[in-house]
């Protein structure tokens, strides 16, 4: 019994770090994305040429995605471009083919909502989608369809409405970057967690 004991406690002892490792990951995504809030003003998904690896537009301007691929690049200098791009040359077929290209193209393959989801569903980064709001948690990634069928990608923040019942996401819906209430204003499809070791 002893033993068993010492076992738990060890056993606890050894999530510790990992989790709090968790928790500071999560807030430097979060911080990250809620940084952007008055730097990018304008919603802009004109397709642009870029330098790569780490090709970006102009920071005043962007669209959804480009969020989330600032957000960890400033977070952790993780390059979502450099990532989507180097799957698609392996892996193709297994992208949408909504676009009509017959081969990835990395000035804008990475700022595709679609090919976000397939590239993290890869990752096995994928979670169950949900209608509790506690189920988002800081740092998640949330995507969904807005009327006629548009898609949108958005950070899960760790600030919530004030009955605690829905977190706010960090997203461009056509004004900049803001965080706000939206978790479930329009249909979810998709729910991510993306933690790359790098």
């Amino acid at each position: 019994m002893i033993l068993h004991r010492r076992s738990v406690l060890f056993g606890l002892a050894g999530l510790v770090p990992s989790l709090a490792a968790a928790d500071e990951w999560s807030a430097r995504l979060v911080a990250a994305a809620q940084g952007q809030v008055g730097v990018t003003t304008i919603y802009d998904p004109a397709y642009v040429r870029l330098d790569y690896p780490g090709g970006d537009v102009p920071r005043a301007r962007g669209v959804c995605t480009d969020v989330v691929i600032r957000a960890y690049r400033d977070a952790f200098a993780v390059d979502l471009q450099k990532f989507v791009h180097e799957d698609m040359r392996s892996a193709f077929a297994a992208y949408p083919k909504i676009w009509g290209q017959t081969r990835p193209d990395r000035n804008i393959d990475h700022r595709r909502v679609p090919n976000l989801e397939t590239f993290f569903s890869r990752r096995r980064a994928a979670l169950p989608v949900s209608e509790t709001g506690a189920d988002y948690r800081p740092g998640d990634l949330v995507t969904q369809r807005l009327p006629g069928n548009l898609p949108h990608i958005a950070i899960v923040t760790a600030r919530t409405t004030r009955d605690g019942k829905r977190p706010l996401l960090a997203h461009n819906i056509g004004s900049g970057t803001q965080v706000e209430d939206i978790l479930f204003s329009y249909r979810i499809v998709g729910h991510y967690r993306w933690r790359p070791a790098a």
